[in-house]
């Protein structure tokens, strides 16, 4: 087909000097009908498409390969064949033709599919306090100098496009939890209904449809915050649009470039200082002359009203070794001794452990994350130093262990004595009873008498405690005196005279 040049001037010969067909064919050397047609079509450009590919050797193939096509791309990718392996497949049925072709037809194949399978959506609009979604990701930060990947959940209003995110170590039910009453509490409310993944902390079976089983404990939490929850099409990442989005936005400009921090304390407070910075800074996408930030403050009246925290906890039963210690998630908790011989029950908290015993608290501890890591809390073991009192020397619970300041002092100069542990553990033992601040307070009053015996501190302790108060008897009327006894010591003399 001629070129877009040769078309102009044949258009501007004909149109602009009147020049009659046949003197256009004899100076441009083109044929009458070239000419005709760039007449009659107006067209300044023409395309050649061939309307039908002869297929002279492929063409009884075609149903084949269709076959074989179709069931390739029905795999996964993994198992998926290439194109030289489907056509050494057809070569084994019978094919005598070339692999270029089979590639040009699986290439014509592949892009008809696609117009037929491409995917559309509708955009969504929410009500203020309609809903909002959550979801995890995965980021890598530097924290105290070692490179980390945590876990981050995101919650996103859907209407005013509110975000809030938080760090923590794992994905689990007590963060999840965790992560819900912080946002809640920094939204000062909730919404109607909550947009999820079909993460399996809150969901345990997939029905058919829309329905779900959900977790008895996620299903509490959202009854605590008068939730209604939806989960997701599996692989269905659209229905919750907003907040995938807000995982590429928060990694592209929180997270990039690499984050260095000493603790997830101050990454979690970067984290909310750069969410109100960005809701303050950023305009509304459907409302551009107000930010996000106005547009949340105008959504906060229609939200749910916080409903204080959840006591968002996972609970597991433990027993407890003759070491008054208790195993939970590959790392080691000490409990009070009274504890030993009785199962107990380990709540597991985002950043605590509780350990509870016939509905008493027997430990309480800030959760560690690695591996094999021992938490001692010494006074859990002070009961057992009363029987074993050498073992405050080389204990692991009492290495470094930090005492008050007189307390301390009181150890140190009783370490050098003749029965020092053992006077030492009385006084400790009085810390059970008379508490940290009495028993501190002793100590220093011993110390600034120049002594620090046990014998000398306990006796400052009695001293020091409130005397009973005297119980009060109600004389019955008929006991009462009429006449007040009066105090004469003469009536003694009397006694010593004669009759």
């Amino acid at each position: 087909m001629k070129g877009v040049d040769t078309i102009a001037r044949i258009r501007r010969e004909f149109f602009t000097r009147g020049r009659a067909i046949k003197d256009i064919v004899r100076d441009l050397h083109v044929s009458r009908n070239t000419v005709r047609k760039v007449i009659r079509s107006g067209a300044t450009a023409f395309a050649y498409e061939r309307e039908v590919q002869p297929l002279p050797k492929l063409g009884p193939w075609r149903d084949d390969l269709d076959r074989m096509l179709s069931t390739n791309a029905g795999k996964s990718s993994r198992e998926r064949l290439t194109l030289i392996r489907i056509y050494e497949a057809l070569r084994g049925l019978g094919y005598e033709g070339g692999y270029d072709a089979v590639r040009r037809y699986a290439k014509t194949w592949k892009r008809e599919r696609a117009s037929v399978t491409a995917q559309a959506f509708v955009p969504l609009t929410f009500a203020p306090g309609e809903a909002y979604q959550f979801d995890w990701s995965h980021e890598i930060v530097l924290i105290g100098g070692t490179t980390v990947t945590v876990k981050v959940a995101h919650v996103r209003l859907c209407h005013s496009r509110m975000l809030f995110v938080r760090a923590y170590p794992r994905e689990s039910q007590e963060m999840v939890f965790d992560a819900h009453d912080r946002a809640f509490a920094f939204f000062r409310g909730t919404c109607q209904r909550g947009i999820y993944d079909n993460m399996k902390t809150a969901v345990e079976t997939i029905f058919v449809g829309r329905e779900r089983a959900y977790n008895r404990r996620f299903l509490q939490m959202c009854s605590h915050y008068l939730v209604d929850p939806v989960a997701c099409t599996p692989a269905s990442g659209w229905e919750k649009g907003q907040v995938e989005n807000q995982v590429g936005l928060v990694r592209e400009r929180f997270f990039t470039p690499r984050v260095r921090v000493k603790s997830y304390e101050e990454l979690n407070a970067l984290l909310l200082d750069q969410v109100i910075a960005y809701a303050k800074a950023h305009p509304h996408p459907e409302e551009r002359e107000r930010t996000v930030w106005e547009r949340f403050e105008a959504e906060q009246a229609a939200l749910v009203p916080y409903a204080g925290r959840f006591d968002g906890f996972h609970a597991i039963t433990a027993s407890v070794s003759t070491t008054c210690l208790v195993r939970f998630d590959n790392n080691r908790y000490s409990v009070m001794a009274s504890a030993i011989g009785r199962p107990v029950e380990v709540r597991a908290y985002a950043e605590r452990v509780e350990i509870r015993q016939d509905g008493l608290v027997v430990a309480e501890h800030e959760r560690a994350f690695g591996r094999d890591q021992t938490v001692f809390d010494p006074w859990h073991y002070v009961p057992v130093l009363a029987r074993k009192p050498g073992a405050l020397r080389n204990g692991a619970p009492f290495k470094d262990w930090v005492l008050p300041p007189a307390l301390d002092r009181v150890r140190r100069k009783l370490a050098g004595s003749a029965g020092g542990d053992r006077q030492m553990v009385e006084i400790l033992t009085a810390v059970l009873g008379d508490g940290l601040p009495a028993v501190e307070a002793a100590c220093a009053e011993a110390l600034r008498e120049g002594v620090h015996s046990a014998d000398i501190v306990l006796n400052i302790l009695a001293r020091q405690r409130e005397p009973t108060a005297p119980v009060t008897i109600l004389t019955p009327e008929s006991l009462r005196l009429r006449h007040e006894p009066v105090a004469d010591c003469a009536r003694y003399d009397s006694l010593r005279s004669p009759p």
